[in-house]
């Protein structure tokens, strides 16, 4: 990946679409993490710092280092930015938590928090910049309608290896590339525990059978990937297409509806 072309690409894209919408600007989710700043730091170099509101939205189990590197990121950048706790609206749903339930939990914080940021980008004229990288979107690593919802998304094309690449190359603190990958949703929580496949893996073999092609198990096995892990990936592709796809709508024969319509005299 050549990095000037890329980010080129990712700064052109994000001009774009905000001068197809006819809106003033982005809003986006700062986690803290790598992804998100990556997102954010496309949006200033390709717009400016004021055309950028970042929202930083802990809920109180949050790790303190995750809030604290969201907001010297915002500084760091010159971008406006927002905190706003999301405790009470989760706590309010779920008065009682449990292991049980940290996975309802951790989906509807994601969703809350896109719901706050698609209000903010209504009450300012602005559009939602996603931060889900392509691995992620391969895999159905997201929550639906939550973090996986937004207007544009400028990294969804690049694979995490990607995301580190141009983050190191735009200068993005090292705190921030360095750390555990994680949606912070409970305590010790990281995305690579979860998959059960490392990052570096999961990159070269989403590229082998997204990018390549390549199906054949024992191909894949002679190149050095573990024949579980590669079943793992490959259901998790199967298994969340649903995630990468609009609402299923019933077939009555009729026209698809078109992005836009020209009138002619």
């Amino acid at each position: 990946m050549e990095l000037h072309k890329t980010l080129d690409v990712c700064c052109r894209f994000t001009t774009g679409k905000l001068l197809e919408s006819g809106l003033s600007g982005y809003v986006v989710g700062l986690s803290g993490g790598i992804d998100s700043a990556l997102s954010a730091a496309i949006a200033v170099r390709a717009l400016g710092a004021q055309k950028l509101l970042a929202v930083i939205m802990p809920y109180r189990l949050t790790p303190s280092r995750a809030t604290e590197d969201a907001i010297s990121l915002a500084k760091s950048l010159g971008v406006e930015y927002r905190v706003i706790d999301i405790s009470p609206m989760i706590d309010a749903y779920f008065p009682v938590s449990d292991y049980a339930l940290r996975l309802r939990i951790g989906n509807k914080m994601a969703r809350e928090r896109m719901s706050i940021l698609f209000d903010l980008a209504q009450s300012m004229s602005h559009l939602v910049l996603g931060t889900s990288n392509r691995t992620e979107i391969a895999l159905g690593y997201s929550t639906w309608y939550g973090d996986s919802a937004c207007s544009v998304n400028p990294i969804g094309q690049l694979y995490k290896s990607d995301v580190r690449a141009l983050a190191q190359f735009l200068d993005i603190p090292e705190s921030i590339r360095t750390k555990a990958p994680s949606a912070e949703l409970w305590h010790g929580q990281t995305d690579e525990g979860e998959i059960g496949v490392t990052y570096d893996v999961l990159d070269r073999l989403l590229e082998r059978i997204l990018d390549d092609g390549v199906t054949s198990m024992a191909m894949l096995e002679k190149e050095g990937f573990d024949r579980p892990q590669v079943s793992r990936v490959v259901s998790m592709i199967n298994r969340t297409s649903y995630k990468r796809s609009l609402p299923a709508v019933v077939p009555l024969g009729r026209v698809p509806i078109p992005d836009r319509i020209q009138l002619a005299e």
